[in-house]
């Protein structure tokens, strides 16, 4: 898969070495000359250009590429970037980092983004996930669909202990995606049994993420 990295940064060039150790083509993109660092990546592709100018992603062939991921420090720069790759060179899939979490809220489909990282949203998930058992905690965005991926740690006194995957109804627009137990992931079957400690992953929308904790947790 042929990848486009906007942004030569310390993050661009983490994404772009793990890429390219998992078999992909990548193509890093920056318009500050100190930051090609080609010998950082060396089996990258790299471009000297401005990803917000049309005739700079004509250069680097977007048209061409499956993913843009957007990494720069700039969000205003990220959110131009993909919203050209997006309606200017119809990239299927659009990555874009969030650097300011006010700015979070445009980081959406109107703007060609796919699916948002915010790395203050991460960072405050996992210390939430760490520390909320009986809580639904939300993990991470999907914006083009407006669904997420929450977790819900289930505590000794939750209601659905016992109890199968398939006796207890999700709210709609909800889906189990995992159970992870005892530092194993276990994808959910019909039969299996939920238990104290169970750490439960969904693929919810807004709507239904407010109904989930409702079905595994006894109301106070």
């Amino acid at each position: 898969m042929k990848i486009a990295i906007a942004g030569a940064g310390n993050v661009g060039r983490s994404i772009a070495r793990e890429l390219i150790e998992n078999g992909h083509h990548v193509l890093l993109i920056d318009r500050d000359p100190k930051a090609l660092k080609m010998e950082s990546v060396p089996n990258a592709e790299w471009l000297m250009a401005d990803v917000c100018e049309i005739s700079s992603l004509d250069n680097a062939k977007l048209d061409t590429c499956q993913v843009l991921i957007a990494a720069t420090g700039d969000d205003k720069v990220n959110l131009v970037a993909s919203l050209l790759a997006k309606t200017e060179y119809g990239v299927p899939r659009v990555v874009a980092r969030v650097n300011h979490p006010k700015n979070e809220w445009m980081f959406d489909s109107s703007w060609g983004v796919d699916v948002s990282v915010s790395t203050p949203r991460i960072i405050s998930a996992i210390v939430e996930e760490a520390v909320s058992v009986g809580d639904v905690v939300r993990l991470f965005s999907l914006q083009k669909g407006e669904a997420s991926l929450v977790e819900i740690t289930l505590p000794e006194e939750a209601k659905c202990l016992g109890r199968t995957v398939e006796e207890v109804k999700l709210p709609e627009n909800a889906s189990l995606a995992a159970i992870v137990r005892d530092g194993q992931v276990i994808t959910p079957h019909a039969h299996d049994v939920y238990s104290a400690g169970d750490e439960l992953l969904f693929v919810a929308t807004a709507a239904a993420e407010e109904l989930l904790k409702s079905c595994f947790i006894a109301n106070n």
